[in-house]
């Protein structure tokens, strides 16, 4: 398995997917906006991903994409796996296994394995979970800093005939107060 950006962004899209279908398709425009994601590029990720069985298409006015899966059973890595199968690679190019002469092949096969555990270990509805604890968080120091609970601050303004500056002291007509 790589880790690309295709396969982080599948993973952003589906968690924007997830939030907010509610039983309901979610148009690709839609996460393409808040996102910031080009649309043809998701229109490709979601392709892979449908035809990994991961989400549903539906056409039509109203339509869009719905998850096949509920988020507590949908891993991080079944979506990155998902994203990277269909994806075009050059000729002779593998999966990024160690050769077999490599004398570093065991390291990267550990790596890849603790990589996969973690990526495994997360869920779609963990992600949920953050993204709404997150958006508490925001809204919650929103309030903090309402503008009524602000205090208002004193500014303090120079004395009348009171030079505001050391070079208007050199100025005609300024004048300094005999103390």
């Amino acid at each position: 398995m790589r880790l690309t950006t295709r396969g982080k962004l599948a993973v952003t899209a589906l968690t924007d997917l997830a939030l907010r279908s509610h039983g309901q398709p979610v148009a690709l425009p839609s996460i393409s906006a808040r996102q910031g994601i080009s649309l043809s590029y998701l229109e490709d990720i979601f392709s892979a991903l449908r035809r990994a069985g991961i989400v549903s298409s539906i056409r039509g006015p109203g339509g869009g994409y719905t998850l096949l899966r509920p988020p507590q059973e949908l891993s991080v890595a079944d979506i990155v796996l998902a994203s990277e199968k269909y994806m075009p690679r050059p000729a002779g190019q593998d999966e990024g296994a160690p050769q077999s002469g490599d004398m570093t092949a065991e390291l990267w096969a550990n790596f890849h394995s603790r990589v996969m555990e973690y990526l495994q270990s997360i869920t779609v509805a963990d992600l949920l979970a953050q993204q709404q604890a997150g958006e508490r968080t925001l809204q919650t120091m929103q309030v903090v800093s309402s503008p009524s609970r602000t205090r208002a601050v004193k500014t303090q303004l120079p004395a009348q005939n009171v030079p505001n500056s050391v070079f208007a002291l050199g100025l005609p007509g300024a004048k300094l107060k005999p103390s």
